[in-house]
Order: structure tokens, then sequence, then C-alpha cells
């Protein structure tokens, strides 16, 4: 038995990357559909080693008999087609912003919280969440059920790649550029991105924090636990894949590093990798292209009773957006939650 299948944004990084996993992690497809705008259609993208998908219209295509559609086209088109699609009885994922503060619709991460899959059926969309937010959960929730999470005091090192492919061009031709004396302006992102940093992603809110720092809260507490206090500062750097995050946790019971250690090691999607030599742990140009969420530079917090910090990696096209989207239609598999069709 296997699904019919729509990547809707395929044309994107993300769907891109979709197509990749789905065939990489051989899920059950009968058929795959490539989705994008009108200006899209008739282009062509890889699926697997051989296949060759041309583009259709999603503005005109009926989810009708489709199974699951995995989505990254921007919340705004999201808005509009992932309940077109959910009424016409397909199972949408959806990788952008729009639902995942929405009651009735499951923010998930497998590892994590794999049980909130059972209320899906109520709108019949699932919510991928926040790149940064998933690898943070992955590895704050072994360490969550052993001594309980408090507080989490979190720096993010994004890569321009969460940005889209207009984000990678713009670093790649201003780092040209420089080199040349023709430094192009900025477009896609507020300063400079080429040799700066920039604490700044996505929209300032009115307590002065960005949309992308509120975004790593409230999913945090939706996914992991109510209680759960986060404050972030995100920050743009000049890599073009793979996320970096600088993590102090703050628990409510004594935690050892060893003990912690132990428990990452066995959590599912983490690697430790913390030598505490040169070179003893992992950065973005390590990450990319591998599916795990990796963990170095664990050590004590003295600064609270009970606090762990620690350096945590992971490829945000990857883990961050692709990887999870596919590991739910994995795990809605695995649960017997999908209508399945002949292959």
């Amino acid at each position: 038995m296997a699904y019919r299948v729509a990547i809707v944004g395929a044309t994107g990084a993300v769907g891109r990357e979709l197509l990749k996993i789905l065939a990489e992690r051989k899920f059950p497809v009968s058929e795959v559909v490539a989705l994008a705008s009108p200006r899209s259609t008739g282009q062509q993208v890889s699926f697997g080693d051989d296949q060759v998908l041309k583009i259709r219209n999603l503005e005109t295509y009926d989810f009708t008999g489709t199974d699951i559609a995995l989505f990254s086209p921007g919340a705004a088109v999201s808005a509009i087609h992932a309940p077109r699609a959910a009424e016409q009885g397909c199972v949408v994922i959806d990788n952008t912003s729009q639902f995942r503060m929405e009651p009735g619709v499951p923010l998930v991460v497998p590892e994590v919280n794999p049980q909130a899959l059972a209320r899906f059926r109520k709108r019949n969309i699932i919510a991928n969440p926040n790149c940064s937010t998933i690898q943070m959960v992955v590895a704050l929730k072994p360490l969550h059920d052993l001594a309980k999470v408090k507080r989490v005091v979190v720096s993010t090192y994004q890569s321009v790649s969460g940005a889209g492919k207009e984000g990678m061009d713009e670093l790649f031709m201003q780092t040209k550029g420089s080199f040349v004396n023709d430094f192009p302006t900025a477009e896609q992102f507020t300063k400079p991105i080429a040799f700066n940093v920039i604490p700044h992603i996505d929209k300032f809110m009115e307590d002065g924090a960005t949309k992308e720092e509120w975004k790593m809260s409230v999913e945090t507490r939706k996914i992991l636990d109510p209680d759960i206090q986060v404050i972030a500062t995100c920050v743009r750097v000049p890599v073009f894949i793979g996320h970096a995050e600088a993590i102090h946790v703050e628990f409510e019971n004594p935690i050892s590093v060893a003990q912690a250690t132990a428990a990452l090691k066995k959590a599912p999607g983490v690697s430790v990798f913390d030598k505490r030599e040169d070179a003893g742990y992992i950065t973005p140009l390590d990450a990319a292209g591998d599916d795990e969420v990796f963990i170095s530079r664990l050590r004590k917090d003295p600064t609270v009773p009970h606090g762990l910090a620690f350096w945590c990696v992971s490829d945000n096209l990857r883990k961050g957006a692709a990887l999870n989207a596919v590991q739910i239609a994995e795990e809605l598999h695995r649960q017997g939650l999908l209508a399945k069709q002949p292959a």
C-alpha cells in the first residue's frame, strides 16, 4: 500500500529537500505531484535518482484523492490553499507559520510529542514548527523528562537558507561582490549579511522581541510544556546551511553533566559530540546534510541552582523543515492514521 503525495512549493529550497528526503527514506508513495505557483508551471524538479516531475499549477489543482500534502510555499499561500486541501480530504503537513498556534492544529516534532497527532482530524492540518524551535525541543525533551526544564535562555545563529533561496543568493552575491568592489545592496535582509551578523529575524513586536524569538517561546510551550519560560535572541549569520544555538537551561530538579550526557545519547534524533578539545564540537558546516541534532560543549551553568549550558546544531533545511515534515508523515503511517491507496 502506498500514498499519493503532493509537494506544495516544490521549486523552493525546502520543497526540493522534501522531494529528496521522501526518496531517500523510501516513503511509500504511489504518485508524487509537484505543485507551485502559476509562474513555475511546466518547470521540472527531480524526485529520486531517475524521476523528473513536471510542476503543476497549485491554484487549479484538485486535492481530492491526494492522501498527503507537504506544504512549504509561504504562509500567505498556505493560508489559502491548505484549508482547501484539507476540506478535499487531504492530510496537510504545513511547514509555514500560518497554523502553528491555532487551536485544533497539532504542532509536532515526532521525537518529542507524537501523541499530539491523535488530534489532527479536527482540522486535517498538522503544523511543522519553526526550524530553530525543532532542534531545541529535540535536545530539551530528554532533559525535561529527567529534571523538568524551568527556564531556557537561547541565542541562535541562523543560516541564510532559513530565508530561502533568495537569502542564499544574496549572501553569495555580496561575498563575491566584495572582492571585485561591487558590493550589492541588501534586499532580503535589513543590512548586508556577508561578513556580518544581523540580530533581527522576522518582524519586530511591541515588546521589542522579534517574531522569530516569540515563535521559539510559544512553540516550545505548545510542544513540550506550557510552564517552560523561554527568552531568545535570534541572529542571522553568513552561513549557507545549518542553525546553531547556545542554550542555557535552568531545571527544577538537580541534574549533572554526566546524567544529561547519558540521557541525550539515548534520545532519538540526537547525537552527542563533545570532546572538550580543539575541534571537539560540531559546527553548521559539519551538520549540513545530516539528520541529527548535534550536541556539544555540554557543561554546568553555575549561575543558577540547577543549570546546564550546551551548543546545539542542526541542518535547518532537513531536521529544521523537510525531514521533520516527512517524519510526521511516517508517524501518521506508523500509527495507522492515513487512508491508504493501492500502490
